[in-house]
């Protein structure tokens, strides 16, 4: 048998820019509006503790140059932040843009 060839995806900088940007008006944008010292508080402080540190995990992940974890993290940070605007425990406004609303 030959040699294990790695899979290397080509990710493209525009679509980690896209990814990036979405991911980084998102945080800007979801507001906790659960009850305070309510479970919900607690689930919504989880939530968005979650997608930061996915965020900054997706930083250092392109920063080494590692372009798929990368983008696998930041993708798990969006993810975070759209449970949590769809559970109703982050106040979005209403951008269906950014995060994926129910309709």
């Amino acid at each position: 048998m030959g040699a294990a060839r790695e899979l290397t995806p080509d990710i493209p900088d525009a679509l980690l820019d896209k990814y990036f940007d979405l991911t980084k008006r998102a945080l800007a944008k979801a507001k906790i509006v659960a009850p305070e010292k309510s479970h919900l508080e607690k689930v919504a402080m989880d939530f968005r503790t979650m997608a930061e540190s996915y965020y900054t995990d997706a930083q250092h992940f392109r920063k080494g140059g590692d372009r798929a974890r990368a983008l696998g993290a930041v993708y798990y940070a969006h993810a975070w932040l759209d449970a949590g605007a769809r559970l109703g425990v982050f106040d979005v406004g209403g951008d269906s843009d950014l995060f994926t609303l129910a309709g």
